[in-house]
C-alpha cells in the first residue's frame, strides 16, 4: 500500500516536472526530482516570472507561499541559497524554487506576487543579511532593535557580539560587551562551586572493593 502511494506520488511529480519543462523550461536551471519532492533551480533575473507562472497555471495552482529559507554557503562565491516553498492545496502537491546570490546582490520581492512574502522576506533579511529590492518594509523581525549582525550566517560568533539583559537599577535592558569567566572553546565542564559529582559506576566498584 505505502509503495504504490510513493509510485503514485512519483508518477505526478513526473508529469508535473515535464509540463513545467515544456511550459518554462528555457527560463529554468535545472527541474529535480528528489526524495518525493520537485525543485527548480533558477537565476535571480527570472525568479518573479516563474513564481507568477506557478501560481496562475491552471495546472499547477500553486497558490501559498509557505515559506522562504536562506542556506549560507560561506565557501560559494554565491555565498547564499533562498528556496522558496509552495503549495498547491487544489493538487495537494508541494515544489521547491531554489535560486543562489552572493552578499551584495538583491533578490527582487515577491510580496506582489505573494501577500505571505513580506515577513518571510523580513526573516531572511534578520537572519542572513540577504537583501530584497522593492520590498515595502524590510526590516528586522525576530531579533531586537539595533541587533549587530545576522545570527544564521555560519560566521556569526557563537557568543554573538553583546550581551542583553535586564538592569535592576537602572530597570532598563542594557547591552554589554560578552564576557567569558574561561576560554570558550576550552570550557571546563567541572563546577568550580560543586566540584566533580563522581559517576554511579565508580561508587558501585568502590562499594565492590570495600
Amino acid at each position: 500500500m505505502i509503495t504504490s502511494k510513493k509510485t503514485e506520488t512519483g508518477r505526478k511529480l513526473k508529469e508535473l516536472a515535464d509540463y513545467i519543462k515544456i511550459q518554462i523550461g528555457s527560463i529554468l536551471i535545472d527541474v529535480v526530482i528528489s526524495k518525493e519532492e520537485l525543485l527548480l533551480r533558477c537565476s535571480l533575473s527570472k525568479l518573479i516570472e516563474i513564481l507568477v507562472f506557478l501560481r496562475d497555471d491552471d495546472q499547477c495552482h500553486f497558490k501559498l507561499l509557505i515559506d522562504i529559507c536562506g542556506v549560507d554557503y560561506p565557501e560559494r562565491e554565491n555565498r547564499f541559497d533562498v528556496v522558496y516553498n509552495l503549495l498547491s492545496t487544489g493538487y495537494n502537491t508541494r515544489i521547491r524554487i531554489k535560486t543562489s546570490t552572493d552578499e551584495n546582490t538583491p533578490l527582487p520581492s515577491a510580496t506582489n506576487v505573494f501577500r505571505s512574502a513580506n515577513w518571510w522576506e523580513r526573516e531572511v533579511w534578520d537572519m542572513y543579511g540577504i537583501f530584497f529590492s522593492d520590498h515595502p518594509d524590510l526590516r528586522r523581525i525576530l531579533t531586537d532593535y539595533g541587533f549587530e549582525g545576522h545570527p544564521m550566517r555560519k560566521d556569526f560568533p557563537l557568543t554573538g557580539h553583546v550581551e542583553v539583559r535586564y538592569d535592576d537599577e537602572q530597570k532598563r535592558v542594557v547591552y554589554e560587551p560578552v564576557s567569558l569567566v574561561q576560554e570558550f572553546r576550552n570550557f571546563d565542564f567541572l563546577s568550580p562551586w560543586e566540584g566533580a559529582r563522581p559517576l554511579l559506576t565508580d561508587l558501585k566498584n568502590k562499594k565492590v572493593k570495600e
